[in-house]
């Protein structure tokens, strides 16, 4: 079996390479690097041999290799991240994570066995019903939100016109070892890491009552192995991964500034196109995928800070 990973360079894609690579899958990585892990270069050191291809998904070498029947399964990870960037550039997110993924949809026509897709639960918006069951009405409030439900509504469409085996996985808030702060749109729990290392303010947006469902990455890629081993055919489905729990951005401060007391805190404005609160209903994924959360938050910010030597 071999398959492709696309953005197998960045934070969720190495992570899940990794896993590929310890099973003993022929993996091959498309990644332009653009959103690439800093230390992706060491990081390919810690893993058998793949193959790594300097390139966007959608460039012809892909393309090519898809339509000579070479993968079994595709793991589309690759993507523009980030709802406040989407804000800030609609038409370049939308050509990458809309445009490029459709054409890259368009190869995998009869030509792959399984397509799973990496949605987010910014599709949801802000969802009122808490846990927010996988049948919940999609409210997206970004531009990023729309086009990771724009690829959910194409894969039903693809597996109803050329019944492609595709399956979208939508992540809740996904942390973990690999992932940087130092970007202006970085994650919470990146971003207070980086700035704990560095000495400098943490950025509390809002009043920092923001709930998340956070998720460890080591779940997330938990979700992809069960569905690369999906004994059955999807149709377009879509599985809410998480844990099912939730903490606030204050908890979290509140945790870091008792194990480091002189951490300066910040207060800053809501980001545009965020949400207050998620929390997910992870009934159906552990139903039909056999998914089952093995880390909890505080558990993976043990982890986490591990990887940042901030222990």
């Amino acid at each position: 079996m071999k398959v492709l990973v696309t953005g197998g360079a960045g934070f969720i894609g190495s992570n899940l390479v990794k896993k590929l690579s310890d099973l003993g899958i022929d993996t091959v990585v498309a990644d332009d690097m653009s959103s690439s892990r800093k230390d992706f270069h060491d990081f390919r050191k810690t893993v058998q041999e793949i193959e790594f291809i300097n390139c966007c998904f959608s460039d012809d070498i892909i393309l090519d290799r898809i339509r000579l029947k070479e993968f079994y399964c595709v793991f589309h990870i690759a993507a523009v991240p980030r709802v406040s960037f989407s804000v800030e550039q609609p038409f370049l997110t939308t050509d990458i994570n809309v445009l490029r993924t459709t054409k890259l949809l368009e190869a995998c026509i009869d030509n792959i066995e399984r397509f799973v897709f990496s949605s987010s639960s910014s599709v949801y918006g802000g969802a009122e019903i808490l846990p927010t069951p996988v049948d919940t009405s999609k409210s997206p409030q970004s531009p990023y939100a729309w086009q990771k439900s724009c690829i959910e509504d194409l894969l039903v469409l693809f597996s109803k016109l050329y019944s492609m085996d595709t399956v979208s996985l939508r992540y809740f808030n996904v942390f973990g070892p690999g992932q940087f702060g130092d970007s202006a749109y970085s994650t919470a729990v990146s971003a207070w890491c980086h700035a704990i290392k560095n000495n400098l303010p943490l950025r509390k947006d809002g009043t920092g009552e923001q709930s998340r469902d956070m998720c460890f990455v080591d779940n997330i890629v938990q979700a992809n192995i069960k569905s690369l081993n999906f004994p059955g055919h999807f149709h377009g489905e879509k599985f809410n991964i998480a844990c099912q729990d939730k903490v606030t951005n204050n908890e979290i401060l509140e945790f870091l500034h008792k194990k480091f007391p002189n951490i300066e805190i910040k207060n800053a404005a809501f980001r545009k196109g965020d949400v207050m609160h998620t929390l997910a209903d992870i009934s159906q994924s552990k139903e039909a995928l056999g998914y089952n959360p093995t880390v909890s938050f505080w558990q993976g910010m043990d982890q986490t800070l591990a990887w940042w030597s901030l222990t």
